[in-house]
């Protein structure tokens, strides 16, 4: 059922019944739900003219944000681009630093996204790394392993609508530091078992997986963990952080994008795919009822993550519109004395490195030098 007849219908019958109603809230709920379902929400833009190292594309707000991003398109369609060099009325011209994958011709859509990069860490970045099966509850999770010199692991965790592809932007930056690494792909993932009944549960099963992940650190050698997640992965680190059982290893968290008021997260997903705000209380109550799962209460996290008890930087910002700035911003307040609030303005959901990779990198390193 399309969006457009489930709100239809919802609205019609608003005082004649509750079917339509939960058709239309458990529709909307979806987008957040479903795998890949919550989006940039910014759609396509077209590409006007391509130089050796200039791109000329459609101005939309996606396309005059500052710094560095992907474009895709179809049929595999990857290219790097930076910062605005010029605009014009309707259009905006940007660095164009790579055309890895595909051909970027005039009249081409594309879309932004934050993930630079595609592969894996060798034809990406060139870095040295193996393939390893994670075991897991549900089978193999499959990880990305980057040798280090320290016994300090890091362990990434992607978020909504990305890969661990996304992980491949700070890699470089971790790997300078003689960091070992563990990329992980979880529950829903290419290659890793589906969830069983087919939906994310926003972290609240999922953080099972990082637990999975941060015991084969141990097993094969690590010391410390920092557990580092982008939007709901930040969710995942900070509910395994509490409740794993090798949560003693846990020695600080870095939280990009953090979904941290789930309902808020469920509402803009809904609302980007044109549920209309009335209406959007109907997609939270359905995703609450989606999200529990019976007889599975004692190992699900509760819907709010509790706050972390070890040292933790935060990188976001308010001008993201699907998980709440003002949510890290309280929990920054709240506790002082351990988390540390990065802002960054002009960048959307996950998307806080690519609006200033240095000043990202730097901050980054600044708060992992004590823990190394």
């Amino acid at each position: 059922m399309r969006l457009r007849t489930a709100v239809a219908t919802a609205t019609t019958v608003l005082g004649a019944g509750t079917a339509a109603l939960v058709v239309a809230g458990r529709y909307g709920s979806r987008f957040a739900l479903r795998r890949g379902g919550a989006g940039n929400g910014e759609g396509a833009v077209t590409v006007h003219t391509v130089t050796e190292d200039r791109v000329t594309l459609t101005r939309t707000p996606a396309s005059v944000r500052r710094g560095v991003y992907g474009l895709t398109g179809r049929g595999g369609l990857h290219a790097v681009t930076g910062d605005v060099v010029d605009g014009a009325a309707y259009t905006v011209t940007r660095k164009l630093l790579a055309v890895p994958h595909g051909s970027l011709d005039a009249g081409t859509p594309v879309h932004f996204t934050p993930q630079v990069h595609r592969g894996n860490p060798h034809v990406a970045l060139g870095l040295e790394y193996t393939e390893v099966d994670v075991p897991g509850e549900l089978g193999p999770l499959p990880g990305w392993y980057l040798p280090g010199a320290r016994t300090t692991w890091v362990i990434t965790v992607h978020g909504l609508d990305a890969t661990r592809e996304h992980a491949l932007n700070v890699l470089p930056a971790l790997h300078k530091h003689r960091l070992t690494q563990l990329v992980l792909g979880y529950r829903g993932d290419p290659g890793a078992p589906p969830p069983p009944d087919g939906i994310s549960h926003l972290g609240r099963t999922e953080w099972r997986d990082v637990d999975a992940a941060m015991r084969y650190a141990v097993e094969y050698g690590a010391r410390r963990i920092v557990l580092y997640g982008w939007s709901v992965g930040a969710t995942m680190a900070l509910h395994a952080h509490r409740l794993s059982g090798v949560r003693d290893r846990v020695v600080g968290l870095v939280l990009d994008s953090p979904v941290l008021d789930w309902r808020s997260t469920v509402a803009a997903a809904a609302h980007r795919h044109g549920m209309p705000a009335p209406l959007t209380p109907l997609a939270i109550r359905a995703a609450e009822g989606r999200t529990n799962v019976p007889g599975r209460q004692a190992d699900t996290a509760p819907a709010d993550p509790a706050p972390p008890t070890v040292p933790t930087v935060v990188f976001h910002g308010p001008d993201d519109t699907l998980a709440p700035w003002a949510a890290s911003r309280a929990l920054a307040d709240r506790h002082p004395d351990r988390i540390v609030l990065h802002t960054v303005r002009g960048a959307e959901h996950g998307a806080m490195w690519n609006a200033d990779p240095e000043a990202y990198e730097e901050s980054l390193r600044r708060f992992l030098t004590p823990l190394m």
